[in-house]
């Protein structure tokens, strides 16, 4: 295909940068995307998919170079082109016959690379040398430059070095000629009065900037160390319409697109490689995916899954439904639930950052649930999982107040290499490779370290994250949810005491504006991260205080029947309570809800549960018995609350 993008020059970055500095230095250290595929222009205007080694031939042949001599430590040295008889004779001239195909050792590779860059070793290193290692063929060549224009690439440099941070002493020798041969490398004209004074340049490939020892390329003018990114938009869509005619044609039953299926692939494709488009494109053509369904062969190429529960009928029944299921379990909270349902009809749909130019890889839906503690953030987040995974189980949760170190961020992404658990990997990037499709609750997020939420960053707007053994994670498929307490009480930083901001009896107007403002206060000065609250934008969802009218009540009748059934269910035994000890019991429990739900739970077991179980197990219970409570007297200042109970034996007993 011929056509070309304006936005495209006629080589990738990497290559115009190595072009463009050959006068003025000797060594390129190249380090990120090294192992992908590159757009290069041919001559003819063509434009030709090559790998790194292919696109550096390509940018150094128009400038006069004959040949291109590559060293791997397992296959050791060859010439490319290979296919050209030429080049091969001009490196075999100056190294010798028989070389090339060899793995030569550590001290005589750096023989070759002083001739093919035209520098002397030193005396002092050259009398060093063993006899063994000397040979005609091993004679560095004259000072003046080279002759001859020959590139040098070092594959797999960085493996070059067998423990990392601790040089062998022949690694050392090696590194400390390279990095006395980049002082003393000498650019030439080869032979060409009219052309230009030009390095012969030493490229080594590394996966890591910092794979090579520190002190080769520190303070040194004549190396260069240059990254390479992943493709940008221009490039991923020139490489889209190179390939979208591998994808079947959309049926005459499919929506018209909104944009053109090449622009749909290049969007979907941010932020991977071309190879990755390449390997996308070719599970499509197996699979027989049509040009409308490019985001189904993204997701199955990026999370290995075939089968999207999004899509399923069960999800959307299930969130039609969900406002009464889940207002009858998470009580006093409607306009929390509403809006929860909102942004799940909105991920359900694939409607989550539809406001954007691109379409990317956002999460399908975040949550930010704010307000008073017990009041059903976390109850209501598993409510979510439930509805839509069919399991209250099915989320992930962080207690992120094990997180307020800075060094915690490894326990979600994996340490760095060289640091103790690397091999163990992240528990949230694991867990989530594990079983893309599910719901990710971070409990109290103020209480993490600023620069574990910087790993949030990433996650809220590209919907990956690289862990530390270099494996990217994708999230494009979670609903993630934040809880928080933030408005609601403060700590003294001298005296650790909580002291209460907003109390019960707050009309709900103004206590969302009140939570919702010091949110923006905390992200915005406490930590300074505000472009993680653009991230999070309306998603905030506040709720309110327990009512004591009314939910108080719900709250306490539906936890007081699941102690029934409990005891039913594990003992046989039949709980039932008078209606003066219940009212006493009730207002006991639901006197103070400065800690909502879990506060009036903690009452019921303390007022109800122990003393229940003391009389339970004094008097032997056995299946068919009836523990009936005829009285309870609360607590009153150093009294503990007491509880009559009868026992009404049962079958036949």
């Amino acid at each position: 295909m011929s056509e070309r993008s304006e936005n495209l020059s006629n080589f990738p970055g990497f290559v115009d940068e190595i072009i463009g500095t050959l006068g003025v230095q000797s060594q390129y250290v190249l380090h990120g995307n090294i192992r992908d595929q590159f757009l290069v222009q041919t001559g003819d205007q063509r434009l030709e998919i090559l790998p790194l080694r292919e696109a550096l031939w390509a940018g150094l042949r128009r400038q006069g170079f004959e040949a291109l001599v590559c060293y791997d430590p397992v296959d050791g040295l060859s010439v490319h082109p290979p296919e050209d008889g030429r080049a091969k004779q001009v490196v075999e001239a100056l190294l010798g016959h028989g070389v090339i195909g060899r793995r030569p050792s550590l001290d005589r590779l750096r023989g070759h690379l002083a001739k093919l860059v035209g520098a002397r070793e030193q005396p002092e290193m050259e009398a060093a040398r063993p006899d063994s290692a000397k040979s005609p063929a091993d004679n560095p060549i004259g000072g003046g430059g080279p002759s001859t224009r020959i590139a040098v690439v070092v594959e797999h440099a960085s493996r070059m070095i067998l423990v990392p941070g601790q040089l062998q002493d022949s690694e050392l020798e090696f590194f400390l000629f390279c990095h006395r041969l980049a002082l003393t490398a000498t650019p030439s004209k080869a032979g060409d009065p009219q052309a230009p004074l030009r390095y012969n340049p030493i490229i080594w490939l590394v996966d890591g900037e910092r794979d090579l020892p520190a002190w080769l390329t520190a303070g040194v003018d004549q190396m260069r160390t240059i990254g390479i990114g992943l493709p940008g938009l221009a490039e991923r869509l020139a490489m889209a319409r190179r390939l979208i005619g591998s994808f079947a044609p959309p049926p005459a039953s499919a929506v018209p697109p909104t944009r053109e299926p090449a622009e749909e692939l290049a969007n979907r494709t941010e932020g991977m490689t071309l190879e990755a488009m390449m390997r996308i494109t070719r599970l499509a053509r197996e699979r027989r995916l049509s040009q409308d369904e490019i985001a189904d062969a993204v997701r199955i190429y990026t999370l290995g899954v075939d089968t999207n529960p999004w899509r399923k009928a069960s999800v959307r029944a299930q969130i039609t439904k969900g406002e009464k299921v889940i207002g009858d379990r998470v009580r006093g909270q409607n306009r929390a639930v509403v809006k929860t349902l909102d942004i799940l009809k909105r991920a359900a749909l694939g409607l989550s950052g539809a406001q954007a130019t691109t379409a990317g890889s956002r999460p399908r839906g975040v949550l930010f649930f704010a307000g008073p503690t017990g009041v059903g953030k976390t109850e209501l987040a598993k409510q979510v999982a439930e509805l839509l995974f069919g399991d209250a189980k099915a989320y992930l949760r962080f207690d992120m107040s094990e997180f307020a170190a800075q060094h915690a961020a490894d326990r979600l992404v994996g340490a760095p290499p060289g640091y103790v658990g690397f091999e163990a990997g992240g528990e949230l990037t694991g867990a989530v490779r594990r079983k893309p499709f599910q719901v990710v609750l971070f409990d109290e997020i103020e209480k993490a370290h600023p620069q574990v939420l910087d790993k949030f960053l990433q996650i809220l707007e590209d919907g990956r994250l690289t862990d530390g053994q270099g494996v990217t994670t994708h999230f494009s498929e979670c609903v993630l949810i934040f809880t928080s307490n933030l408005g609601i009480v403060e700590t003294d930083p001298q005296t650790n005491e909580r002291r209460q901001l907003i109390l019960p009896g707050l009309p709900y107007e103004e206590l969302e504006a009140r939570v919702k403002a010091a949110i923006r206060d905390h992200f915005n000065f406490e930590i300074g991260r505000p472009e993680l609250l653009n991230r999070l934008g309306d998603n905030i969802v506040v709720f309110d205080f327990i009512d004591k009218d009314t939910t108080a009540g719900e709250i306490f009748a539906s936890q007081l029947g699941n102690i029934s059934a409990t005891v039913k269910a594990a003992l046989g035994v039949t709980l039932q309570i008078g209606g003066a000890a219940l009212l006493g019991l009730s207002d006991a429990c639901t006197e103070n809800l400065e800690h909502g739900g879990r506060g009036i739970g903690n009452m019921l077991e303390s007022n109800l549960i122990n003393p229940l179980s003391r009389k339970l197990f004094e008097e032997d219970v056995s299946p068919g018995d009836t523990a009936v409570v005829t009285g309870f007297r609360p607590a009153e200042g150093a009294t503990a609350p007491a509880l009559d109970i009868r026992i009404d034996r049962g079958g036949g007993r």
